[in-house]
């Protein structure tokens, strides 16, 4: 996997994301770049809950945050104890245990992404 480097330019949403996830105290927000890798997304933007209660936050974070940037998902899969996806077409959000995140390993899977170092705002 490709070591974090600083994010350039990153598109509003994404940043609008990594801003409500870290509002509600997600664990290690990950943003990969995967527009040199993937002809279909652009975007993943990972992390972690440490309970179905703060998924569900997480989850009910980023759509209310994106909602009132007028954009909608285009599929939400969960809930789950354990993985929540929300679908927005270029750009999927993945909510996840610590323990589906290793799993799953989808850092590891993707390991050609750029992976980006966005700050919370």
């Amino acid at each position: 996997m490709t070591e974090p480097t600083p994010a350039a330019v990153v598109p509003d949403a994404v940043q609008a994301i990594v801003d409500a996830l870290d509002d509600k105290r997600a664990k290690d927000i990950a943003v990969l770049d995967l527009s040199g890798v993937s002809e279909s997304l652009d975007w993943f933007v990972l992390a972690s809950g440490e309970s179905s209660l703060q998924l569900q936050a997480l989850e009910e974070a980023v759509l209310e945050r994106l909602k009132g940037m007028g954009r909608r998902p285009r599929g939400v899969e969960g809930p789950s104890q354990r993985w929540l996806l929300i679908d927005y077409g270029d750009l999927v959000v993945h909510l996840m245990s610590p323990e589906a995140r290793e799993f799953y390993d989808l850092e590891g899977l993707w390991a050609d992404a750029e992976r980006l170092e966005v700050a919370p705002r």
